[in-house]
């Protein structure tokens, strides 16, 4: 019988308790990945299925099963990887839980996908590659499904390293690829690569200077404001009048198309009137809520909060729109290809390929799209409220125009250029007042080596950006390229 004191036994007893609830929590946390990723192969086998189940007992049945589960895996690594870039700068800004960042992108990604996602589909899957290059209709179908196994696989890998890379990109790199293994370099449009190309370019460049554009207004009109409140009350009702009325027109366009059908001039003077509605039913709302406020910049991020969340919404919506070709595109030319035998006409997006597309991305940002949300928001440069907004803005309104013009834009290029744009401005106003102080003969003057380490913006993560996005191309291409030859050669 021992004769150890009752209390020790009991002191050992929840020692070991703790030690075996430790090992409990560790195993959760190692198993967590393995939780996110048995969900996303359930939803891949569900889409497989689908396209099985609708097509029957067909001798093509079993090409659209495949591809249908590889068109779920690219909407699921879009949803990881490209919906960062529309609710980062809400969530770095404290807007936005990461939870309820989630919750929102999921529903608006959804709509846009469903409500106006034709478009841009249709320049994915025909407008790259020229079917008149391509042997039969069993090269395109090969063609097609290398480019959408390459473009999955590389976003995925991206997506493990960290790397926001663009998911536009990857697909009209592997359409691209296998199209010249397929044809040759015949096989290409370069008129419409070209576009897209110059369209790459040009958008980062010009979400960038929007944003600082955006930004430069607020601290002038607003921030530098001997009555920092009074002025808000009449220049942030302006702004998000400009927002609404921006996507009101977007959504007249192309939202409602299938309802009725409405053109450029009369979609924007619909933007036009719903911005003035809104403009005026927002001025006693942002009156109300600055009662009592301090003149203080902290009011000011107040202020832009709720704007920012409807801003981040809206963007998601056009993102839906937009980057639901990037997983359906291929997958509808596979699924037209398959059904009708014929390649040059024009393609028909069957709803349940959109609705793969917009779950798929859902899918992706709830299980696997915090990672990319905390690098985009909080990673590259400090973000407020007021930068924020600037760059969902900014973003949205690229995003819209290249939407319009029915090109295949990358809105991670476009968001993360918005990111960069406010952080090199603030650099550059800083230098300026910096500058400005220096000329005086009171003030101590700063040593170059110390104005370098007070950069905003984090050249390591800008100079790895740029370097994704340079090599995507090229590496969705070869990689596409290879895996046609494997497809054509082993399935005979």
């Amino acid at each position: 019988m021992s004769n150890a004191p009752i209390g020790s036994q009991w002191k050992t007893l929840d020692t070991d308790l703790n030690r075996i609830s430790q090992v409990e929590y560790a195993a959760a946390y190692v198993g967590r990945p393995m939780v996110a990723t048995g969900i996303a192969m359930a939803f891949i086998v569900i889409a497989a299925l689908v396209g099985a189940v609708l097509f029957g007992q067909t001798p093509i049945s079993l090409v659209v099963l495949f591809a249908a589960a590889f068109g779920a895996y690219m909407a699921i690594n879009i949803g990881a990887n490209d919906v960062a870039n529309n609710m980062g700068p809400a969530v770095g800004a404290k807007a936005l839980s990461m939870g309820g960042a989630i919750l929102i992108a999921a529903i608006c990604e959804s709509a846009g996908a469903l409500l106006a996602g034709g478009d841009v589909v249709s320049t994915i899957s025909k407008g790259i590659i020229d079917p008149t290059s391509v042997q039969n209709t069993r090269t395109f179908i090969w063609a097609m499904m290398a480019a959408l196994i390459s473009s999955a696989l590389w976003v995925n890998l991206a997506t493990w390293v960290g790397a926001p890379v663009s998911t536009t990109h990857s697909v009209v790199g592997g359409v691209m690829g296998a199209g010249i293994a397929a044809a040759g370099f015949a096989a290409v449009n370069w008129p419409t690569m070209s576009a897209i190309a110059a369209s790459w370019v040009i958008s980062p460049i010009l979400g960038g200077a929007v944003a600082a554009m955006f930004l430069a207004f607020i601290k002038a009109k607003i921030i530098y404001q001997d009555d920092k409140i009074a002025a808000a009350r009449r220049w942030v009702p302006v702004l998000v009048g400009i927002m609404a009325g921006t996507f009101t027109s977007y959504l007249a366009l192309k939202g409602l198309k299938r309802v009725i059908e409405i053109d450029l001039p009369a979609s924007l003077a619909i933007g036009v009137i719903v911005g003035l509605l809104v403009w005026m039913v927002t001025r006693p709302m942002i009156r109300r809520q600055s009662e009592g406020m301090e003149n203080r910049n902290k009011s000011l991020k107040t202020l832009f909060g709720l704007p920012l969340v409807v801003s981040a919404a809206l963007l998601s919506f056009a993102h839906g729109a937009n980057d639901v070709a990037n997983a359906v595109g291929p997958l509808a030319a596979i699924v037209h290809a398959a059904e009708f035998g014929d390649f040059a006409a024009k393609v028909a997006i069957p709803t349940w390929v959109m609705v793969i597309g917009a779950f798929g991305i859902s899918f992706g940002l709830f299980l696997f799209g915090p990672k990319l949300i905390r690098m985009v928001g909080s990673q590259i440069t400090k973000l407020n409220p007021m930068r924020a907004f600037c760059v969902a803005l900014s973003a949205a309104i690229t995003v819209i125009v290249a939407s319009w013009l029915g090109l295949p834009v990358s809105s991670t290029h476009i968001a993360v250029g918005g990111v960069f744009g406010v952080g090199f401005y603030r650099e550059w106003h800083m230098e300026r007042r910096l500058r400005s102080q220096q000329l005086k003969p009171d003030v101590k003057r700063i040593a170059p080596e110390e104005r370098r380490r007070r950069k905003l913006v984090r050249r390591s993560h800008f100079m790895t950006i740029v370097a994704a996005w340079v090599i995507t191309v090229p590496a969705a291409a070869l990689m596409s390229g290879l895996i046609f030859l494997l497809l054509n050669t082993v399935v005979q």
